[in-house]
């Protein structure tokens, strides 16, 4: 009887302490960052030995959904071997200041990098788990300009029509002062819009024989006034910072324009404008390198980190035209104005 009980007590000892290993992670860390900056998610193995770590230690760094089917991976660690993944790929890594540390370096962050993070180290008895909440501070900067011409093609709005083409994107008109800050900021295009004075006007930074000729110079190329109702250019359009939130509403199938619209309007939102796109990718950094519908038909991607395969060259909004509605095509981004 007496070996019995000294059975039991040593099973419920050994129990006990493996149990013990298992706790809850304590609650969240937050950390606030500037858009735009390197950020760091500290995280550090939690040992008795604190020997660091040894080959066959594995990290673990996860975007956390509120709906845990839709986590994202961001970056996996094992000893020398190191991945990372989706929009965060060659934009993150480990900090590694010591053989202990797995902290996670975020660099140009941007506002759709919001939310919450988990780090796993995985040591045997030894896991820790720890979760952050990033949170991202937006700029100075508190709108943009970008040209626009409707699916039947360039040069086919009067001015009435220019106005109301950018109303129907989530914009308004552009003046002659917007255009002028935009072109100081880089905004190079060759077709010319209507501003909101009248004038048909458009921003040259390098110049070249199509768009005004090469003796120019950089700057505003200048129609002066035109006849309101019979006159037909592009349009140039001024979106202001976001008042909700824009983002890739995430599906397993391509979808036509109707089942891209009505998978927004189930999300509780609304496809996508052409201006929710621009803001959102020059306002907050937003990049993503999947064409998707957006509201006037057309199917356009935000790269804000210039790479392979996405935007090699320059930082802009991707055009990619008006596709045929009725063919799976797309994804989608999706528009959620703030309540």
């Amino acid at each position: 009887m007496t070996s019995l009980l000294c059975i039991i007590i040593f099973v419920l000892t050994v129990a006990g302490s493996a149990f013990s290993q298992v706790t809850s992670p304590p609650l969240p860390v937050k950390v606030l960052t500037d858009l735009g900056a390197n950020v760091t998610l500290p995280c550090r193995l939690v040992s008795k030995d604190m020997f660091g770590f040894q080959s066959g230690i594995r990290v673990k760094w996860t975007k956390v959904a509120d709906d845990e089917s839709l986590n994202e991976d961001v970056l996996v660690s094992m000893g020398f071997h190191k991945k990372t993944y989706g929009r965060f790929e060659d934009r993150v890594f480990l900090a590694e200041v010591d053989n202990a540390d797995a902290s996670l370096v975020i660099s140009e962050v941007a506002m759709e990098d919001m939310g919450k993070y988990r780090c796993e180290i995985i040591n045997g008895m030894d896991d820790t788990l720890l979760e952050f909440i990033l949170d991202v501070k937006a700029g100075d900067v508190d709108g943009v300009v970008f040209p626009y011409s409707p699916r039947v093609g360039r040069y086919n709005l009067n001015f009435e029509e220019a106005v109301q083409a950018c109303a129907d994107q989530g914009a308004e008109i552009a003046s002659h002062d917007q255009l002028l800050e935009a072109w100081k900021g880089g905004l190079d295009w060759c077709n010319a819009g209507w501003l909101s004075d009248g004038t048909v006007q458009y921003p040259i930074t390098v110049p070249r024989g199509p768009c005004g000729g090469t003796n120019s110079g950089p700057g505003l190329r200048n129609y002066g006034l035109r006849d309101k109702m019979m006159s037909r250019f592009d349009v140039f359009c001024y979106a202001s910072a976001l008042k909700g939130r824009f983002y890739w509403l995430v599906q397993p199938d391509r979808l036509t324009f109707d089942e891209a619209a009505q998978a927004c309007e189930d999300d509780g939102a609304e496809i996508a404008k052409v201006g929710h796109m621009y803001s959102a990718w020059k306002v907050e950094s937003y990049d993503r390198c999947d064409a998707g519908w957006l509201a006037d038909g057309s199917a356009r991607y935000p790269i804000f980190r210039p790479r392979k395969n996405c935007s090699p060259t320059e930082a802009a909004v991707r055009f990619l035209g008006f596709p045929d509605k009725d063919v799976k095509s797309y994804g989608v981004y999706c528009f959620k104005a703030e309540q």
